[in-house]
C-alpha cells in the first residue's frame, strides 16, 4: 500500500515479452494457480508454497437454470480449493512471495476464510501465523486456524476492528501484513480466477459475472486479468458486465454505486450471516466501483433469508453445498433477470466462493 495516499499498489509485468514467451497451449503446464508463472510475482520457484489450489470446476448448472426458468447458467465452484474457499488462491501467492522476501511471521485480520487459508499456507512454509477475527465468527473458522498452528486473537467487533488490532501488532512486532490489498500479492492469486474462467470458456468471456463482494479482491483481480489477457493477445476487448452482490445488512459498495460515488463510506452497524460479506469498509472500494462502471455492470444487495434459501436451491439442484456468499449470487441473478437486466440468451457465471460446511449451524 502506498504510504502517502494509502491506496493499493498493483503488480505490473512486461506483457509484450510474456506474450512471446508463453505457449498457453502447452499441455505440460500445471492445472492450478501456478499455470502461468510468468504472470505471477514469485521469481524463484523454490519459494512456491502450494496445496493444490486453483483450476476449480466451472459447473454447467442445468438443473439450477431450469428451476429458475432460464436456459443456462454456470457456477464457478471455489469451495473445492484447499481450506474450502477462494482465499487459498490469494494466500498461496501472498505467503510464497512473503517467504521469498524473507518474512518469518505473517499477520491477517479476517472474517474467517482468509485466516484459515493463511494459517494453512504459513504452516506449509514454516512461518508463524497470527490471525485476528471477530469473536462471533462461526466456531469452525477458529478451530481450523488453531488446528493449523496459528495464533488466534478474537476481537469484540467487526473485521475493521480486527484490522486495527492487527495493524498495531504488525508495527510492534514487525510482522508481514497480508491484509486485503495492503500488499499486492494476494490480488495476483485472485486474478487467476479471470485466467481460468477465460480458458475454461475457450477464451470467450461470459456476458455477465456475478460475484459476492466483501473486500473485493476477487472482482478487482479478475478485472486486472482481463486487461492483461487482452494485452497478451489472448482475448479481445469484450468484457463481462461485472455484478457485485452484498448483504442488505452491509452493502457499502452497493450504496456507493447507486449514489454514483467514486468511493464508499463505511457502513454502520454491519450485520449479516455471511461473514465474508460483513466488511463495512473495503480498501479496494475505488477499484471495485471503477470495474463495475467500466464494465456496464451493477450492484445488488440481498437479504440473509434469500441467501439461505438459495444455498438450499443450489444444493438440491447441483449438489454444491455453498457458503451463504454463494447463495447470494443466485439471489442476485434472480433479481436482475426479473428486472430484465439479464436476458435469457446471455451466458452468466455465478461464483460460489466457499463451502457451506463452515456454516453448517445455519441448517442444524
Amino acid at each position: 500500500m502506498c504510504p502517502e495516499c494509502t491506496r493499493p499498489f498493483l503488480a505490473r509485468y512486461d506483457l509484450p515479452a510474456a506474450a512471446k514467451e508463453i505457449d498457453r497451449y502447452n499441455p505440460a503446464r500445471s492445472r492450478d494457480v501456478w499455470r502461468y508463472p510468468e504472470l505471477l510475482p514469485v521469481r524463484n520457484a523454490s519459494f512456491v508454497v502450494s496445496l493444490g489450489e486453483g483450476w476449480t470446476p466451472l459447473v454447467d448448472a442445468r438443473r439450477l437454470a431450469k428451476s429458475l426458468g432460464c436456459e443456462a447458467l454456470l457456477v464457478k465452484d471455489e469451495s473445492t480449493n484447499p481450506t474450502g474457499s477462494f482465499k487459498a488462491r490469494g494466500m498461496a501467492l501472498a505467503v510464497s512471495r512473503a517467504a521469498e522476501l524473507g518474512a518469518t511471521s505473517l499477520s491477517v485480520p479476517s472474517a474467517g476464510n482468509a485466516a484459515g487459508a493463511m494459517s494453512a499456507y504459513a504452516a506449509k512454509a514454516g512461518l508463524e501465523a497470527h490471525v485476528y477475527m471477530p469473536k462471533d465468527v462461526p466456531a469452525p473458522f477458529v478451530a481450523e486456524c488453531r488446528a493449523l498452528g496459528a495464533q488466534v486473537t478474537l476481537i469484540d467487533g467487526l473485521i475493521t476492528d480486527c484490522g486495527r488490532a492487527a495493524a498495531a501488532d504488525v508495527e510492534k512486532f514487525g510482522r508481514f501484513d497480508v491484509s486485503t490489498l495492503k500488499e499486492p500479492y494476494r490480488l495476483e492469486g485472485k486474478k487467476t480466477l479471470g485466467y481460468e474462467l477465460a480458458e475454461q470458456l475457450d477464451w470467450e468471456l461470459p456476458d455477465v459475472v456475478i460475484y459476492p463482494t466483501g473486500g473485493g479482491t476477487g472482482l478487482v483481480g479478475m478485472w486486472k486479468a482481463f486487461a492483461e489477457m487482452e494485452a497478451l493477445g489472448w482475448i479481445g476487448s469484450k468484457r463481462p458486465r461485472m455484478v457485485t452482490v452484498q448483504a442488505d445488512g452491509c452493502a457499502p459498495i452497493v450504496r456507493a454505486f447507486d449514489a454514483g460515488q467514486e468511493q464508499a463510506t463505511p457502513w454502520e452497524g454491519a450485520q449479516t450471516i455471511a461473514d465474508g460479506l460483513r466488511v463495512p469498509a473495503a480498501v479496494g472500494d475505488r477499484l471495485m466501483l471503477r470495474a463495475l462502471r467500466e464494465s456496464g455492470g451493477s450492484a445488488v444487495a440481498v437479504t440473509d433469508r434469500e441467501m439461505v434459501d438459495d444455498v438450499t436451491l443450489l444444493g438440491r439442484t447441483e449438489g454444491i453445498f455453498a457458503a451463504p456468499e454463494g447463495g447470494a449470487t443466485v439471489s442476485a441473478f434472480r433479481r436482475l433477470r426479473d428486472a430484465g437486466w439479464i436476458r435469457d440468451d446471455e451466458r452468466v457465471v455465478l461464483f460460489n466462493t466457499g463451502s457451506g460446511h463452515k456454516y453448517s449451524h445455519l441448517w442444524s
